[in-house]
């Protein structure tokens, strides 16, 4: 269908046209789901997913996640927020490739690092879990060999248990910096279509 016919099209019509269009990557933020989860560390990745997200759309809810599709940089994307808890997140990302016959390494995974300092960011091509549960359990669903997008919420302190310290709300000293992190989220990820995510590590690694 050519432009000029799609924009002639009623909005109705339009819609049913655009969910026919096939996904060709999906970018999956991690997290828990739950309002008691909202905003804690451990959710940095719903958090940096959602500024991609349409504001006049609403989330859909199909193989264990919430989805959206969009259109980043002339690229069409499934944006998803799986809703098994964190340490399964691999079952939700596999269905949706599954789903979708999208390949792994047109996945791109956006987390929480608690071992990087609260606002910083690190990009990488693949490699390790690093201890994080969700990239643990998509990479033993799906493999390694897709790029991921690391959001820094602040080593766990002295004394504190860890798993009290990922499911801990940022403090307002530490969330400004976060938000500073993730509304760059849409400038990186046209950036990684665009130019690759070796750019985005150029560009965004410890920035």
């Amino acid at each position: 269908m050519s432009y000029l016919l799609y924009y002639r099209l009623p909005h109705t019509s339009k819609r049913l046209w655009r969910d026919l269009i096939p996904v060709m990557y999906i970018i999956v933020g991690l997290g828990n789901p739950g309002t008691q989860y909202t905003n804690t560390h451990h959710n940095a990745g719903f958090m940096a997913v959602e500024k991609l997200a349409d504001p006049n759309k609403d989330w859909k809810s199909e193989h264990k996640a919430l989805t959206m599709k969009v259109n980043i940089a002339g690229e069409e994307c499934l944006l998803a927020k799986p809703q098994t808890y964190m340490n399964l997140s691999g079952e939700a990302v596999q269905a949706l490739m599954t789903w979708y016959k999208v390949k792994v390494d047109h996945l791109l995974v956006f987390s929480d690092d608690i071992n990087l300092d609260v606002g910083r960011i690190r990009c990488r091509k693949d490699g390790s879990h690093g201890g994080q549960n969700g990239l643990r359990n998509i990479i033993e669903h799906v493999g390694d060999k897709f790029p991921r997008i690391r959001f820094g919420v602040g080593k766990c302190p002295p004394k504190f248990d860890l798993s009290n310290w990922v499911l801990a709300k940022f403090s307002p000293e530490d969330r400004p910096k976060f938000d500073e992190a993730i509304a760059k989220v849409p400038a990186l990820v046209e950036c990684y279509f665009k130019l690759g995510i070796e750019k985005c590590m150029e560009r965004y690694n410890g920035k």
